[in-house]
């Protein structure tokens, strides 16, 4: 190692261990905070966020270690660092009752500490989550900007800078609004949460679970991958860690098995991408979406859990009929559920608990703090999963750093949310979705699945969805849905992109682990996740989305929605229980518009066309069975 290459991973390991001090004790104060609430939104956020663009500096740097310029770009870090702390001080000792402000304008300080702020927001957000999104937001910046000089059916009033600055810094709209909100307070105690899970080994517990449940069957490693990962995306609210910290076990058992590496890949990632959706914690967008819609949370955990179980279903079924195809079996060998049970069935109690409180409507922030102590005196309450104080702190580090990618997108997300707001630009996208679609539902629909893709190449998740539910929500309610369905809906939508190419971020880090194809992973994992397409549909067709209200229309959607499900695998695959014949993968081709776009007495038709095909499948497999023998 030469002298120049000492002294820069000398300078990593000193940053390196202020990070880790910074990262432990912002989670220190976030569970201070959410325990107290003594800060107010004007102070608290301004502090979340100014901690968090300060460990991605540090985290994050500008420069690889092995470049020659890496010792200067560390000092740009620093100042980096040093200029967030100055503008954000300077934010929280704002005096927002001294109204001279509204009348006079902000002083060049203010207009400096909040420009600072945002520019290194900006390049945090560079960092964490790509360049797509600074674009996007650089966009709407200069629209709230230069909006009066653009042609009068998309022109906004042309805002200055110092009315930009105040709206976006020194408000709780723009960068300190509602995603950013959500983001410090409950998604990162979320986040916590699961970094404990990991560190206790309660995250393996639930894979061996899976494995427990599901190995013994036809493509056992594959279905257990789809139960796994329905446990834990759920907690971990990233499809992407998902797929990498599960896949790092289920992928190489699928492939010994007989998968083919993209088939592994695409099955984890449309697995893990379906843990997003999946009671009771959902990942970041369904603490947004109560928060945007005023809903409680309890509420949308509840109606979500129907259209999860059938998401999952479909995965598990499209799993099933390619192990069909490829002729494979179940595992050997597999640990019985009650030996797995029995190690670590006191991982089960946190899971319980946050479950139980959500649903009693206490505050999402206390119930994560509940879950990461629960989670913690699980783990000490056995001998065998007792963590040490090096592992604690480690949990409390990761929990950290997993949550910068989130605030840093929420916080940028919501300078388009503010940008909306400010300018009115939203009315007059609703206008232009409405006219383009002719303003018929399904098209719409169409046009918005186009979009949450297209937003979901460069953008994570929960941005996608905050920016898309802006826009694209006005259109859905107008036409007659309820918001909570318009919502959910969005919601769904705004997951595909981690599985539709040709940029399918969950797929490919599927492949990296499979050794596989990025692109063909992709494919596989798009045809896998069907049901973020279909049963979003069925949400707006039908009374899916259940309000404790017309429980036989509900049980009725359920009914048309696995026929849907079925009908469209069939037709993709050719097969049920045994090969279909051209004729009936015809039939249950035109099925599905049938059961989705039709009145009552079409769809009871079409739902039985569906369970006589699948008989006579079943009857013709039994037969040739029997003929065997």
């Amino acid at each position: 190692m030469t002298n120049s290459s000492a002294l820069n991973h000398r300078v990593t390991e000193r940053l390196m261990q202020l990070a880790t001090i910074a990262a432990i004790a912002l989670s220190v104060f976030q569970i201070w905070q959410g325990l107290t609430a003594n800060l107010s939104a004007p102070v608290f956020r301004p502090v979340h966020l100014c901690w968090i663009l300060a460990l991605v500096f540090l985290v994050r740097p500008l420069v690889k270690e092995d470049s020659r310029l890496y010792l200067p770009a560390r000092l740009v870090d620093l100042s980096m660092v040093l200029a967030t702390l100055w503008a954000a001080q300077h934010i929280v000792r704002f005096d927002y009752d001294d109204i001279g402000f509204l009348l006079d304008g902000l002083g060049v300080d203010d207009v400096l500490a909040g420009s600072i702020l945002i520019a290194t927001l900006l390049e945090a957000t560079r960092r964490t989550v790509g360049m797509v999104m600074v674009v996007i937001a650089a966009i709407f910046l200069a629209y709230a900007m230069f909006g009066d000089v653009l042609p009068a059916s998309v022109a906004s009033k042309g805002f200055a800078l110092d009315e930009i600055i105040r709206f976006h810094i020194y408000s709780t709209n723009g960068v300190f609004g509602a995603p950013l909100a959500i983001a410090a307070g409950v998604v990162f105690i979320f986040v916590l949460f699961g970094a404990f899970l990991q560190v206790t080994g309660a995250g393996q517990f639930f894979i061996d679970a899976a494995f427990a449940v599901a190995g013994k069957y036809r493509g056992g490693p594959a279905k257990a991958s789809v139960v796994a990962s329905a446990a834990l995306g759920s907690i971990s609210g990233s499809a992407i860690a998902n797929t990498v910290t599960t896949g790092a076990l289920t992928i190489p058992m699928m492939k010994k098995l007989g998968y083919k590496p993209e088939q592994a890949a695409g099955i984890e990632a449309a697995a893990s991408t379906g843990g997003q959706i999946m009671p009771p914690v959902m990942g970041a967008g369904a603490f947004v979406m109560a928060q945007f819609t005023g809903i409680a949370y309890s509420e949308i955990l509840l109606v979500s859990i129907a259209p999860a179980i059938l998401y999952f279903g479909c995965t598990l079924l499209y799993v099933h009929l390619m192990a069909c195809k490829l002729g494979l079996k179940g595992m050997d060998k597999v640990t019985q559920l009650k030996v797995v049970m029995k190690q670590g069935w006191h991982f089960i109690v946190p899971l319980v608990l946050i479950t139980t409180l959500l649903l009693m409507s206490y505050s999402p922030v206390l119930v994560g703090i509940a879950g990461c102590s629960a989670i913690l005196v699980a783990a000490m309450c056995r001998k065998h999963s007792r963590i040490s104080i090096r592992l604690f702190f480690e949990g409390m580090k990761e929990g950290a750093l997993l949550a910068l990618p989130i605030s840093v997108a929420c916080a940028t997300a919501g300078i388009v949310v503010g940008v909306v707001g400010q300018t009115g630009i939203g009315l007059q996208f609703t206008q232009f979705l409405m006219a383009l679609s002719g303003g018929y539902l399904w098209s719409v629909m169409a046009l918005i699945a186009v979009a949450a893709v297209i937003l979901g190449m460069g953008l994570p998740v929960t941005a996608a969805y905050i920016v898309l539910s802006i826009m694209a929500v006005p259109a859905l309610t107008e036409l007659g849905l309820s918001i909570l369905a318009a919502h959910m809906i969005v919601f769904w939508l705004s997951q595909t992109s981690n599985v539709t190419p040709p940029i399918a971020l969950a797929a490919f880090a599927g492949a990296g682990v499979a050794g596989a194809s990025p692109m063909q992973s992709a494919v596989q994992a798009f045809k896998l996740a069907q049901g973020f397409f279909l049963i979003p549909l069925m949400m707006a067709f039908s009374p899916l989305i259940y309000y404790g209200e017309n429980l036989l229309g509900f049980m009725f959607a359920i009914v048309t929605t696995i026929a849907l499900i079925v009908a469209f695998a069939g037709a993709i695959e050719g097969r049920l229980i045994k090969s279909l014949s051209l004729v009936e993968r015809a039939v249950l081709l035109v099925v599905p518009f049938a059961l989705i776009f039709s009145g009552l007495a079409i769809k009871l038709a079409a739902v039985a066309v569906v369970v006589v095909i699948t008989s006579l499948n079943a009857f013709r497999g039994r037969e040739r069975s029997t003929t065997a023998a």
